[in-house]
């Protein structure tokens, strides 16, 4: 038996049904195979740089921030070798003959994709095991694939391990995760939601409501990780997932659809309103003495899930527009604004998302001018305190943008897309998710 009787119809970016009937927690993060998968592969997988790795040890360039050894260099053709590395890696990587240990080689071998065995995560307290054995079987893979002697050892491994334990992190090295180190997750769960809104856009191939679906489950994992989705908040999430994340009722589509052309915030204003009476989520209630018509709704959570979609729909529209994603704070603000005012109800996470947007107008392009909006990620003390539906408006926008940013998706994220975006359950979430129902 279910546990909720909410069913929603889940369609893909293209307006196309999918699935019909879901019900709500056949999405969930929890038991979804798709989520779960997603997830998994968010853990278990790296790319290895061994283009980066080959030119940081020809030129003595590592560890980043300009950082070069003059006068020492090393000749080894490890593009050339990919086959020969990529077998020495997996061969110390695996646990089990056939377990799912699996290595993709890309672009010729300048990059491979690796996947660890899953029974290194169990084992493991964190997912540093991914990175981590990596980082060391690739160390030693090209030691013994080059006979390096001891005095040149330390210099492969800081062209793989970058600066660490220099560092906290692996700063400038080239074994790259989705992921961020545990430590700079600023609070209890934020792993998934420490992902900057450039990668995803990267990893969907600049395609605004895939790229806004996988922020979804990262967010919405988040917030079952972080406890937020415990007893009652339980339905409020899987409902703002399902509505803004998974395009549920074709809402977003259909929303975006009708005022693409000439519309604005306010026209999607209207449009949310007109579509919220209809499927019967808010009603007309009492008329104050000005004639202004309070709004009601007996769903306070299956409102906040269309409030939700109509942000994410009005960011398309406007940011689309402008093909700007500096736009998405200002939206964030006065689309919620404005529903508030037609309506007399709450905006997109009960006024939540109005405070993210005043916050983030300032860090993005204010006093930091600099900081475009596709840096941000859901553990920055800024966007973190929406519940999983401001990033996934923040990835939307910068998909459409046009190269406004200081620091735009191909600049800071293109490694993602060449490695992770080549998995479909990372390019096509939408479908991965349906499938998993």
């Amino acid at each position: 038996m279910a546990k909720y009787k909410d069913t929603i119809d889940l369609y893909d970016d293209e307006g196309k049904l999918l699935k019909s009937n879901v019900t709500i927690d056949k999405i969930s993060p929890l038991t979804n195979k798709g989520a779960l998968e997603l997830i998994d592969l968010t853990k278990r997988t790296v790319a290895v740089n061994l283009g980066g790795i080959e030119e940081a040890l020809k030129t003595g360039k590592m560890g980043g921030k300009s950082n070069q050894i003059l006068g020492r260099g090393l000749n080894y053709s490890i593009v050339k070798d990919a086959d020969a590395i990529s077998a020495k890696i997996k061969d110390m990587i695996q646990v089990t003959d056939g377990d799912n240990t699996k290595i993709t080689k890309i672009g010729g071998g300048k990059m491979l994709l690796v996947e660890v065995p899953s029974s290194r995560i169990n084992a493991s307290a964190t997912y540093d095991a991914t990175s981590t054995s990596v980082a060391s079987a690739t160390t030693y893979a090209l030691i013994d694939q080059y006979k390096v002697n001891m005095f040149d050892g330390s210099y492969v491994k800081g062209a793989v391990w970058g600066t660490y334990p220099q560092t906290m992190d692996m700063q400038g090295g080239n074994v790259v995760s989705i992921l961020s180190i545990p430590q700079n997750n600023e609070g209890l769960g934020y792993a998934l939601r420490n992902i900057p809104a450039n990668h995803a856009v990267m990893m969907t191939h600049r395609n605004a409501m895939q790229g806004a679906a996988l922020s979804a489950t990262f967010e919405q994992a988040g917030e079952f990780e972080m406890g937020a989705a415990i007893g009652p908040f339980e339905r409020a999430q899987l409902l703002l997932y399902a509505y803004q994340g998974l395009n549920a009722n074709n809402i977003v589509y259909d929303l975006v659809k009708k005022n693409g052309k000439t519309g604005t915030i306010g026209t999607v204003v209207q449009s949310l309103v007109e579509r919220a009476i209809e499927d019967k989520v808010i009603k007309a209630g009492k008329k104050g003495k000005s004639g202004y018509i309070f709004y009601d709704t007996k769903d306070p959570m299956l409102w906040n899930a269309y409030a939700s979609a109509g942000t994410l729909a009005a960011t398309m529209v406007n940011c689309g527009a402008g093909r700007f994603a500096q736009a998405v704070s200002a939206t964030l603000l006065y689309f919620n604004d404005l529903l508030e005012h037609e309506t007399g109800l709450p905006g997109s996470d009960f006024g939540r998302a109005m405070g993210v947007a005043v916050g983030f107008s300032f860090f993005s392009h204010s006093i930091y001018g600099g900081g475009g909006p596709g840096g941000f990620n859901g553990n920055h003390v800024v966007t973190r305190h929406a519940a999983g539906v401001g990033m996934p408006c923040i990835v939307a926008a910068c998909a459409l943008d046009a190269g406004t940013q200081m620091f735009g998706p191909e600049a800071t994220s293109k490694v993602y897309q060449d490695t992770f975006g080549q998995i479909d359950a990372f390019k096509r979430p939408i479908q991965t998710i349906a499938k998993g129902v």
